[in-house]
């Protein structure tokens, strides 16, 4: 058994989100195919302006300019290094970035159609400020909807995997699971969100996809990344420790016939519409609160 000493290894571990290149075959990769679900699930009419909150590598921006035919898309997050991948690799006129934070953005009220969020609430130090941001920069009627992957029941197999194996070899590394950290990763704690945030006939539901590793490497190298609560946690160990961890994840995935291993990963979903008043009043309340968006 190894340990780390107590709670500081949530110091020394935290997630730290500045390259794309690292985080798409992290978790990129499987929230694309979240995201082209989720963006039909939200039902807008085509057309309008969408805003992306916490665009990350974009995801879900692709996946709205894919599918929902709008008239313009902007991402918004407070990492240059993910901005400049996303802008990279989308090539659409309808689409345009913004670095700001979640709870500070920087939108006039009642000017975009739908505002969405993918795998980013969960690591805002104020989610009911960024989710009244969103719902106070839709018009009303617009539509706000947010996911995030599913920790607490484990439908996330790759992380939850990882999280067992590492707290069987030390104890500490439970304070780092974000099974632990993150009880907004639920199907009630997300609707509560947005029904905290004044938006209307909220609605919650789940998104399910395959998570096929080609073979173990597939799985286990981008851990060694260094971004996100998992890869941070690697990087942290020393290489006989690191070691230990690689083989017993190796002995406890399941393989199929051909040596990939197959998971699946779930995301809670919910969406909601703005009413007449919207959120002003709301984003004025939340103003004196400070936060900062750092993740996904």
């Amino acid at each position: 058994m190894f340990r780390h000493k107590g709670r500081h290894v949530t110091e020394r571990c935290g997630p730290v989100w500045v390259a794309g290149e690292t985080y798409e075959p992290y978790v990129g990769r499987w929230s694309r195919l979240v995201a082209h679900r989720f963006v039909r699930w939200m039902g807008a009419a085509p057309g309008g302006s969408w805003r992306d909150i916490g665009c990350g590598t974009g995801a879900v921006m692709q996946a709205v300019l894919d599918v929902a035919a709008p008239e313009t898309v902007v991402g918004v997050d407070p990492s240059a290094g993910y901005v400049a991948y996303a802008r990279r690799n989308t090539a659409d006129q309808r689409a345009g970035f913004v670095l700001a934070d979640a709870v500070n953005l920087p939108f006039a009220d009642s000017t975009a159609s739908v505002a969405v969020s993918g795998l980013v609430l969960n690591f805002v130090s104020d989610a009911p400020r960024a989710a009244a941001e969103m719902a106070r920069v839709v018009r009303p009627g617009g539509l706000v909807g947010v996911y995030v992957w599913d920790y607490g029941e484990g439908g996330m197999e790759a992380i939850r995997a990882f999280w067992d194996a590492a707290s069987a070899l030390d104890p500490d590394a439970q304070y780092l699971d974000e099974a632990v950290r993150f009880p907004l990763c639920g199907r009630a704690p997300l609707r509560e969100l947005l029904v905290g945030s004044g938006l209307e006939d909220v609605e919650a539901d789940e998104i399910s996809v395959a998570t096929r590793f080609s073979d173990f490497d597939d799985y286990w190298q981008p851990f060694l990344g260094g971004q996100g609560p998992a890869p941070a946690y690697v990087a942290s160990l020393p290489e006989e420790r690191r070691a230990e961890l690689r083989e017993r994840l190796r002995s406890a995935l399941p393989r199929a016939a051909d040596g990939s291993i197959p998971l699946r990963a779930r995301a809670w979903t919910v969406r909601g519409r703005r009413g007449g008043s919207g959120g002003r009043s709301r984003r004025r309340a939340g103003s004196r609160a400070q936060g900062r968006s750092t993740g996904r």
